[in-house]
């Protein structure tokens, strides 16, 4: 009797040191940072792209953002591209937040009320939507907007000295263009900024407006393009996501200029077709992928705000134009200097840039009949 209860006692003080040694190699998950766990466990962060990836803008940005997050913090990483078809995103949001991911990303003013709806369904998980223009974020999203209009205000610029130099692709109409993908806020926005910049160097310009209706459309992209360059136009924006790729294959054809949007698409571009790109001046950059970055790593830190909408802007390094080879190879020194001291100005905020978010239609219709060739 006594071998027995020995025996049970020998048996249960084994189970008790067996289940210190387990918990001893393991962590918890640390609740403040929302992500990984103290014994070593990698952080799990999903990218969820309301489209297809390959538009070397907007969503390429977001997944070089992902990128760096798997290779500067060591992190688990996946994309979902969820496509066009909006029906299909809110039970995506919600099958991977029901998953074991620490961080769920995506962007886009499209996707925020369903981004937000899907946060309040799942109040212990960290979302981060990386680009939207509605203020209100639930408390466990950390939402970002860029400062667009004033980094178009440096892309008008750029389109103005363009215009009205001695460039080998330029001709004597001092006539600039825009391919917006809609006629909506945050599109005009671009288009508001591009204006008042372009004015900024040539009180007297035209600028030529088109919407594509789309986004995904590179076709009309190039038809809209080629009749802008058709009628004497030498530079044209791009604001249209994946539409703009179109906006390319007319500049290369008409052997015009272009200025891209988001990324560097100048510098994408070049790696399958240099002659189109040589003719991508520059780029108005939303410095995506290092916001990405920069707000999961403040996620881990536990620093992130979270329920609140950050502004990206210049002086805080979340947009700028593309300054690479191909812009210093067909800008002179003095033309850059003259958009580096544009650049200072608007990051001092020594030049206001009115915003068409905040704007009735009639306002903007206002101001692009005002420039209107």
């Amino acid at each position: 009797m006594k071998k027995s209860m020995l025996a049970v006692l020998m048996t249960a003080m084994l189970l008790v040191l067996a289940a210190c040694g387990s918990n001893s190699g393991t962590g918890t998950k640390n609740e403040n940072t929302g992500g990984g766990t103290d014994g070593g466990d990698k952080l799990k962060v999903v990218l969820l792209i309301a489209g297809t990836l390959g538009d070397k803008s907007f969503f390429d940005a977001a997944n070089k953002g992902l990128n760096l997050v798997k290779t500067e913090l060591n992190a688990e990483t996946k994309v979902i591209e969820m496509g066009t078809d909006k029906t299909k995103w809110e039970p995506t949001y919600q099958d991977i937040a029901a998953q074991d991911w620490d961080i769920i990303i995506s962007g886009g003013s499209e996707i925020t009320e369903i981004f937000n709806a899907t946060a309040e369904m799942y109040p212990d998980k960290k979302f981060i939507n990386y680009d939207t223009d509605i203020e209100e974020a639930p408390a466990n999203v950390y939402a970002m907007t860029y400062s667009t209009n004033e980094v178009s205000f440096l892309a008008g610029a750029v389109a103005a000295l363009a215009t009205q130099s001695d460039l080998p692709n330029a001709n004597p109409e001092n006539v600039i263009g825009f391919v917006g993908g809609m006629d909506i806020p945050g599109i005009n926005a671009f288009l508001v900024g591009y204006i008042q910049g372009a004015q900024y160097v040539d009180p007297n310009i035209k600028v030529a407006v088109s919407y594509a209706g789309d986004f995904v459309n590179p076709a009309k992209g190039k038809e809209l393009s080629l009749i802008q360059y058709n009628s004497g136009v030498d530079v044209i924006f791009n604001v249209a996501g994946a539409t703009g790729l179109g906006i390319f294959e007319a500049a290369k054809e008409k052997t015009r200029y272009a200025i891209g949007v988001d990324s560097d698409q100048g510098a994408l571009i070049q790696e399958t077709d240099k002659d189109k790109a040589n003719l991508i001046i520059t780029s108005a950059i939303k410095k995506i992928d290092t916001a990405i970055l920069g707000a999961v790593k403040k996620t881990q830190e536990g620093t992130l705000q979270f329920g609140t909408r950050q502004v990206m802007s210049f002086d805080q390094d979340g947009v700028g134009i593309a300054e690479n080879d191909i812009y210093k190879s067909t800008f002179s020194e003095d033309m850059q200097k003259q958009i580096e001291d544009i650049k200072q100005k608007l990051a001092k905020k020594e030049i206001k840039v009115d915003n068409a978010m905040g704007m009735e239609t009639s306002q903007v219709e206002a101001i692009r009949n005002a420039v209107k060739p």
